[in-house]
């Protein structure tokens, strides 16, 4: 059984900048100890010492306990998800209607602490997501640690404070400060018109106070300047704005459609004034700020946005910047999600290649010193023997991700289809966990808040004390408060060897989920995609509920085997992936008590373009299908798609920003495309729907208009699990032997 653990609390020593939670997919959590940095002097201890940057005489930091500031704004979950982060008394962004539960320990007395775990669930009668706060109390004695359900009094003995939007969807962002005392000031921060809308969540936004907390640091779309009123007196011309509201503004792609001119801000709480940050290079567009330790530099993410922008999952041209215009990561290289040490004198980032594929191996840097940079975990090509660290993979580090000794840092990231035990330099802190997946959210006065689930399994919060250097595993576990398993639910991982002769023989893996097994054999729904951890997801369990196995295939490609595995893909887009997951299918059937006459799909995007050309392959063998949002026609989205790049790197031809499809190219496209073959499909579906229904097909389109590429939302994601049930219920019909 899966359980919360906590560890003893202790006395703060200090606290990392930033607060919110990591969301890295299937989470090893590994503990990377910054390699050659020297014994901490005295001197180093109390703020002295170089740093990536100079410190003046505000650099030290407030001794008011553990009231070390930095935070931002986090996105709004998942339906039916639950998540957490470790919060000190410090500021936190929660839009009302949205916003990240979070798992916070708002203040400790020495050897009691207490804590608030705020989770979310859908509600489907009234279409919304509900989010509602558990307390516990945590009691160390004798080295022991016991936790509780607590309810705790309206009085909060924290004197920190917080910020919030305070206001509903739609309407202007009103920053709001909170003291011990209640709110201390509100600021609509539109209204001052220096900027236009705040980036309250995504992958640009940011919410730090100052050291000093005086001042806020966070990200805006830029004014636009108003079009003047119609006017018989305006003379053609002579209106620097006329002929401008109608100008083409480009914006980042899925899901950031309303992002087009990010700027750097800053609230001056006392003053309440806004003013915008200048000297930002003009072909960058910044976020993912924080202030450097004496409050008079700001360290930021630049995106490249020449000479056009594509969709932010492809645009990786992107480096580490001080403000103004320091840049601080090597080029061309891709770095982000930069994060500033305790003590202030080391700034650990992720970095990858430019090009390729849109999710790679990442290096683990770190700027220390005079501002030199050194390597902490390099890429990982191809796991060999024993080895079971297999990279970085994470699209960004915990916003609180340092120890307080500033002399190690935990990450989370894939690691096959599960978490490992093992990383080169450091050790995982879910060692000897039975679990499926681990999630570090965040740690603060090293306690570690991390979440373990399985697919039969859902996500509980939980805790643990980060030990001394070098005796990481003798950790300690405490319960906190046990998730109840899916009755009869069983999953288990499939190691899957593909043959020998091909460019890449390293085995994959694939998860397969069953219920229980008094009606074997079952019908089996088999779900490819790019990387599937063996985490809680409650749409697969209620498939199993409902009598489905479920295969979730990792083919070669997918991310956590390595980076040589996921180039082993570019130039066989349609070929190694789909044979990869035709070859999963054929060893459960082999090795499980599963009905080969019924079988089904479903996916989505890519892993749509897979079901389809599995359908054209095997027209006979699948009896229903249900994708979402599915690639089926690769030259019809170079036009159209905001990631034009892939169409080119992913079936081995060179991309360019002035690149324009040839013969050759389009021809190629086409023929690696499932529309192509849509004369071989010979049942039902809900692709290819003209395509189909002339060839006389029955099909059925489902079209949300409000749900994006990803399908999301409480009412939509209801909708679709429902209707692809159904679908699969009334095509997958009981075998003729049943009674």
């Amino acid at each position: 059984m899966s359980r919360c653990q906590l560890p003893a609390p202790r006395s703060p020593p200090g606290c990392a900048q930033g607060s919110g939670s990591g969301t890295a997919p299937s989470q090893a959590h590994a503990l990377a100890p910054c390699p050659a940095v020297e014994p901490q002097t005295a001197a180093a201890q109390h703020g002295g010492g170089a740093a990536p940057w100079p410190r003046g005489d505000g650099g030290a930091r407030k001794a008011r306990g553990s009231r070390q500031r930095g935070c931002r704004a986090t996105p709004a979950p998942a339906t039916g998800s639950s998540a957490a982060s470790l919060l000190s008394p410090a500021p936190h962004w929660v839009p009302q209607g949205g916003g990240r539960p979070s798992f916070s320990t708002p203040v400790s007395w020495g050897s009691r602490a207490l804590g608030a775990l705020e989770c979310s669930q859908p509600d489907l009668r009234r279409r919304r997501l509900l989010r509602f706060s558990r307390h516990y109390s945590l009691q160390r004695a004798g080295g022991s640690l016991t936790a509780s359900r607590a309810a705790l009094s309206g009085r909060d003995p924290a004197t920190s404070r917080a910020l919030g939007d305070g206001t509903g969807r739609g309407a202007p962002p009103l920053a709001q400060v909170w003291d011990g005392g209640g709110r201390s000031h509100g600021v609509d921060l539109t209204a001052l018109g220096k900027h236009g809308r705040v980036y309250t969540e995504g992958p640009f936004a940011c919410l730090a106070w100052s050291h000093s907390e005086t001042r806020l640091l966070y990200v805006a779309e830029r004014s636009q300047p108003r079009p003047p009123k119609p006017s018989p007196w305006l003379v053609p011309g002579a209106a620097g704005l006329q002929g401008e509201q109608f100008v083409y503004r480009e914006d980042w792609g899925e899901a950031l459609s309303t992002c087009s001119v990010p700027v750097l801000c800053v609230l001056d709480i006392e003053g309440s004034s806004v003013s915008v940050l200048e000297g930002v290079p003009e072909h960058v567009s910044p976020g993912q700020a924080l202030w450097s330790p004496d409050d008079t530099g700001v360290v930021f993410v630049g995106w490249w946005h020449e000479p056009f922008r594509l969709g932010l999952s492809a645009c990786r041209a992107f480096s580490i910047w001080k403000w103004p215009a320091e840049l601080l990561s090597a080029q061309p290289r891709a770095a982000c999600s930069p994060r500033l040490s305790p003590d202030g004198r080391r700034l650990l980032y992720l970095e990858g290649a430019v090009g390729g594929p849109h999710r790679q191996c990442l290096q683990l840097r770190m700027v220390r010193g005079h501002g030199k940079t050194v390597m902490v975990l390099d890429v990982v090509q191809e796991p060999t023997g024993g080895e079971t660290f297999t990279g970085i993979y994470a699209t960004e580090l915990p916003p609180r991700c340092w120890a307080a000794d500033s002399r190690r840092a935990l990450l989370g990231t894939p690691q096959r289809s599960r978490t490992v035990t093992l990383v080169p330099i450091g050790v995982l802190l879910s060692a000897g966990s039975p679990e499926g997946c681990w999630e570090l959210l965040t740690i603060q006065w090293d306690l570690l808040v991390a979440t373990c689930s399985a697919p039969h399994q859902p996500t509980p919060p939980g805790e643990q004390q980060l030990p001394p250097l070098g005796q990481e595993l003798s950790l300690r576990w405490v319960t906190v408060e046990d998730a109840p398993m899916v009755p009869g639910i069983t999953w288990k991982t499939l190691m899957v060897q593909p043959p020998c002769g091909g460019q890449s023989t390293q085995p994959f893996e694939a998860l397969l989920l069953s219920p229980p097994g008094s009606k074997a054999p079952h019908p089996l729904v088999v779900c490819p995609h790019a990387v599937f951890d063996a985490r809680w997801r409650p749409s697969m369990a209620a498939l199993c509920r409902l009598g489905f196995a479920v295969l979730l295939v990792n083919y070669r490609g997918s991310l956590g085997f390595g980076q040589a595995s996921i180039e082993s893909l570019l130039s066989r887009v349609g070929e190694q992936d789909v044979a990869d997951t035709q070859l999963a299918v054929e060893q459960a059937l082999h090795s499980e008590p599963l009905d080969p006459h019924r079988l089904a799909l479903l996916a989505g995007s890519h892993g749509a373009f897979i079901a389809l050309h599995l359908l054209a392959r095997e027209p006979k063998r699948y009896q229903a299908c249900a994708l979402r949002n599915p690639v089926s026609n690769l030259p019809a989205l170079l036009g159209t798609s905001d990631i034009p790049d892939w169409r080119y790197v992913s079936l081995g031809l060179p991309y360019s920003f002035e690149r324009v499809p040839g013969a050759e190219d389009i021809a190629t496209m086409l023929q690696r495309s499932p529309i192509a073959q849509a004369h071989r499909v010979r049942h039902r579906g809900m692709d290819l729907y003209r395509v189909l229904r002339a060839r006389g097909v029955p099909t059925r389109l489902l079209w949300y208009p409000e749900g994006g590429h990803a399908l999301a939302g409480t009412e939509t994601e209801a909708d679709v699990f429902g209707n692809c049930a159904r679908w699969f219920l009334q095509h997958l019909r009981q075998p003729r032997h049943s009674p």
